[in-house]
């Protein structure tokens, strides 16, 4: 997660006036506050003190949250994140765009990014072949600027 990153404790179900139960709520909170993308067993083994014990009731709340728009999940790692457009859009952004994820191999941060100037390329590359494309989220693994800067006070010497 990024640590600026605005959330809602109050997230409303898309399109319903009605709030999330308490295990999605749960699941989406702790994946806020997360500094990097979580697996079930992750998001389980951290709500069992709140009362989530069986994997499928984790599965449930990742199924709805992700229906909603307001998690994604990482295909490369199995591991899911919070949407960074939850609390603007409601995650309509990322349902009807192409999204960017920026995994860091170092700190295990994401970081989201609309791909909207990607996705000419791809939705033209697709009408070339045939295909009508839905939904299309790419995943870039590398540094982060935070993991890419040295450390205060190592940087190198000249000789």
């Amino acid at each position: 997660m990024i640590p600026d990153r605005p959330h809602n404790h109050d997230v409303m179900q898309a399109g319903t006036a009605q709030p999330l139960s308490r295990n999605n709520q749960l699941v989406l909170d702790r994946l806020t506050h997360a500094r990097g993308a979580l697996s079930a067993y992750d998001l389980l083994d951290g709500l069992r003190d709140e009362g989530l014990r069986a994997p499928p009731q984790i599965y449930r709340a990742l199924k709805v949250l992700a229906e909603q728009g307001l998690v994604h999940r990482l295909e490369s790692t199995n591991t899911y994140i919070a949407c960074a457009h939850a609390t603007c859009c409601g995650g309509q952004e990322c349902r009807t765009s192409h999204t960017l994820f920026f995994l860091c191999d170092e700190c295990g941060s994401v970081r989201e990014v609309n791909g909207q100037p990607i996705a000419r390329d791809v939705d033209a590359m697709a009408r070339q072949i045939g295909f009508a494309a839905r939904h299309a989220a790419l995943e870039v693994r590398g540094q982060c600027a935070d993991c890419a800067q040295p450390a205060k006070g190592n940087t190198p010497s000249k000789p």
